[in-house]
């Protein structure tokens, strides 16, 4: 019987350390990318780290891996020439490096860490080590489980426990012979890489060894870079702010929310249509910032997947509704709708289709944003999702200002002085908005110019959100609330 009890204890350790493990940023690379660093943003304490799994069935060779900061990246590769500025500089220690004096022979198989200032390396974040995958591979030969995620096939992402040292992350003085993930130590937030590199030797593969054979193969890997943040989730710490950013806005609404509804339960005998159509903008706002929310959320904790997608499409649809509704409704009540005239004819046909447009623009930006990379997507498919949605924009601004102006000069030809002095009130904040959006438009457009540049993505990780979702979201909320007070429900609605 003990044996039996020792052995359901050892499974069920398994199975708790198993659900226990916290998940992270995953990101797989291969040694046929074109990229050979895999960077991100981390935000860091005494729990964070970064694991690098390689796959038992498929890497084998040596590989050359370096992880640093990004503010270390200058002491990564040496000149390769003094002479030759167009020759690029050499990052990984090979024979010919040594023999050309930018590397020590100790150090063949590893990324070259160069300090003109003398720095020495366990004073930096700089970690770099030559990793054979050889020992690993010869002991995986029987297959290896698959994890599946959404019908794709990836490998099984070790959670291992950091091990604590004089130095933070000390680079092995040899050959490391990789056993299991490697673990790299993370505690000040910042961008981090983790570069990996085929060293040029021929190697051949531990199965075929055992076959009388002169094939040679080159070497090969895949794996995958775990980021585990200050946060529980597979959200890349860029985008994580936005699940609390989401969760305030929708408290933010309800409670605001709650407030238009006790006003519109006081005066309901005096509710003016506008009104009526403002509550149900409210109600819908709350749900989509609610949406909003629970999308990051299940990004967060089941990452990219075919729900996702769905999911997308849906907050994305929610999201551009909401602005298509505001704008036709603040259009219409620019036009007069319901306080000089009692229709708008034909009009009201336009003011239509120009919502249907800036509604269908809206999907394709809000899910441009979110699935095109800002890096290596290209200025003319950028601009295919951000011109079509600022035409529209534009229109309707200018089409309300215009509006407002004819508007107001007819009340104040009636003399109607109450209902001038809100429509003033109106042009205000309009006027205001459209000032604080063009300077958004300016100091977006700065950053985004720079967007090729090496260094980035390492500066604007941290506020691209706000970039992107945050400052417009805030403004909306703003402009709304203002406007939505002026139209409050009062005892002198019919005034």
């Amino acid at each position: 019987m003990r044996p039996y009890f020792s052995h359901a204890r050892l499974v069920l350790l398994a199975l708790f350390s198993a659900a226990s493990a916290t998940a992270g940023y995953e990101v797989a690379f291969a040694d046929s990318d074109y990229s050979r660093q895999v960077c991100s943003g981390m935000w860091g304490d005494a729990d964070t780290y970064i694991n690098v799994t390689f796959d038992p069935r498929t890497s084998y060779g040596q590989v050359a891996m370096a992880m640093y900061e990004w503010k270390d990246v200058k002491y990564l590769g040496a000149v390769t020439s003094e002479s030759d500025d167009s020759l690029p500089k050499t990052y990984v220690c090979t024979t010919d490096a040594v023999t050309s004096g930018l590397c020590l022979y100790q150090d063949i198989g590893k990324f070259i860490y160069n300090s003109a200032d003398g720095t020495p390396m366990n004073q930096t974040s700089f970690w770099t080590a030559s990793v054979t995958l050889d020992q690993m591979a010869s002991s995986h030969s029987k297959p290896h489980p698959l994890r599946t995620r959404s019908g794709t096939a990836s490998i099984q992402v070790h959670h291992i426990p950091r091990q604590e040292s004089e130095t933070l992350n000390p680079s092995p003085a040899g050959m490391l012979t990789y056993t299991g993930p490697i673990q790299y130590q993370v505690r000040k937030t910042g961008y981090y890489c983790v570069g990996k590199s085929i060293v040029p030797v021929t190697i051949v593969p531990p199965a075929t060894r055992q076959v009388s054979s002169d094939a040679q193969y080159h070497p090969t890997y895949h794996g995958v870079v775990l980021f585990k943040n200050t946060f529980d989730g597979r959200l890349p710490a860029a985008d994580y702010p936005k699940v609390n950013f989401y969760l305030s806005m929708f408290f933010a609404y309800a409670l605001f929310g709650c407030a238009w509804a006790w006003l519109c339960y006081r005066h309901m005998t005096e509710l003016l249509p506008i009104q009526h159509y403002l509550s149900g903008l409210v109600a819908f706002m709350i749900v989509e910032m609610a949406a909003n929310w629970v999308y990051y959320r299940y990004l967060n904790a089941h990452g990219k997947n075919t729900a996702s997608i769905v999911f997308l499409f849906v907050v994305a649809i929610l999201d551009a509704g909401r602005n298509a509704l505001s704008f036709f409704m603040l259009l219409v009540v620019s036009l007069g709708l319901s306080v000089v005239r009692e229709t708008l004819g034909r009009t009201m046909i336009k003011c239509q289709a120009l919502a249907a447009a800036h509604f269908v623009f809206g999907v394709l930006y809000a899910v441009g944003i979110v699935e095109l990379s800002l890096e290596s997507t290209s200025a003319l498919v950028l601009l295919l999702f951000v011109i079509p949605l600022a035409f529209t924009l534009s229109g309707f601004l200018m089409w309300i200002l215009h509006s407002l102006t004819g508007t107001m000069n007819q009340l104040a030809a009636r003399k109607q002085r109450y209902k001038l002095k809100m429509f003033q009130r109106l042009y205000y904040i309009l006027l205001a908005a459209v000032v604080v959006i063009a300077i958004f438009f300016v100091v977006s457009s700065y950053s985004f110019s720079d967007r090729l540049a090496e260094d980035y993505a390492a500066k604007s990780w941290r506020a691209r959100w706000w970039l992107l979702d945050g400052y417009l979201a805030l403004l909306f909320f703003v402009a709304f609330w203002s406007i939505a007070y002026l139209w409050r429900p009062t005892e002198n609605n019919r005034r």
